[in-house]
């Protein structure tokens, strides 16, 4: 761990997909205040999406980095340690609190019952710090066309992937631009379906704007955050503290799911109202 200059903060963020982009709020708040002497250690595919907040990010699947969660002591220490997670037992921090010069920053990522959004939550705890708690902005992207993403349920409550191949020739037969984007795991994808290989070509997609539907998922909160209109159904989570940041709308499914027709008219009259 010798390649990392002794005045970098690190920023360690274990989370998934939707995880990060929740985050990025309090990434801009960080590098503000900070400067730009941050190194990130998580999930490369997933930090690397806002790389511009940091100095490097690393993958923590590297062995160099073993040491901060094993049982060895770390030979060095950093300026600052901040810990963007969940930390129930408090393990974490007691270890890596004695590696960080400056005070350990430890944010804990999402609440457990508290009906508070996860961005704020998090915001509020910087703010909570002495730190300047700034929100990124998210610039409405509208265009003419509506990105559908379906995924094989895998064992979890998920909208039915024919739903959404039902849903596709619907709007398609409506006059609506529709785009099926398939999930890199599904098996058999439609025909004439996209797929792209990294998250940064589906960032780029993204770019283009539009709306997006799809089940609760890290893609959508990175739909989200590139600035779509999300229409996202959530099965298991609470939509108020989970929902993708930007313009969205979150349907919760506690007993019963929308119907495809349902879900058809709520499209139509977002892209009839020509601001998604």
């Amino acid at each position: 761990m010798s390649s990392a200059t002794e005045d970098q903060t690190l920023l360690i963020h274990l989370g998934g997909l939707g995880d990060v982009c929740l985050s990025e709020s309090s990434f801009l708040s960080l590098f503000t205040f900070i400067g730009a002497q941050i190194t990130a250690l998580g999930y490369v595919r997933f930090l690397s999406l806002f790389q511009d907040y940091f100095t490097a990010v690393r993958s923590v699947e590297e062995r160099r980095w073993l040491p901060l969660f094993a049982g060895d002591v770390p030979s060095r220490t950093w300026q600052r340690i901040i810990l963007i997670g969940k930390d129930r037992k408090g393990d974490l921090r007691h270890r890596l609190s004695p590696l960080s010069r400056y005070p350990f920053l430890f944010i804990d990522m999402y609440p457990d019952e508290e009906p508070i959004h996860v961005e704020d939550y998090q915001l509020r705890q910087l703010a909570a710090s002495g730190m300047e708690a700034l929100r990124k902005e998210v610039v409405p992207r509208h265009a003419d066309r509506v990105i559908l993403y379906p995924e094989e349920p895998r064992g979890k409550r998920k909208w039915a992937y024919e739903n959404f191949l039902a849903l596709a020739e619907m709007l398609n037969a409506a006059g609506v631009n529709t785009i099926l984007l398939e999930a890199p795991d599904v098996d058999r994808p439609a025909e004439g379906s996209l797929r792209f290989s990294g998250l940064g070509e589906m960032a780029a997609f993204f770019g283009g704007g539009g709306v997006f539907f799809s089940n609760d998922s890290g893609v959508a909160h990175l739909a989200g955050a590139c600035g779509l209109t999300t229409v996202t159904l959530f099965h298991d989570q609470r939509p108020a503290i989970w929902h993708p940041r930007g313009k969205n709308i979150s349907i919760a499914c506690e007993d019963e799911y929308p119907s495809v027709t349902h879900i058809v008219s709520l499209i139509l009259k977002i892209t009839a109202s020509g601001v998604q």
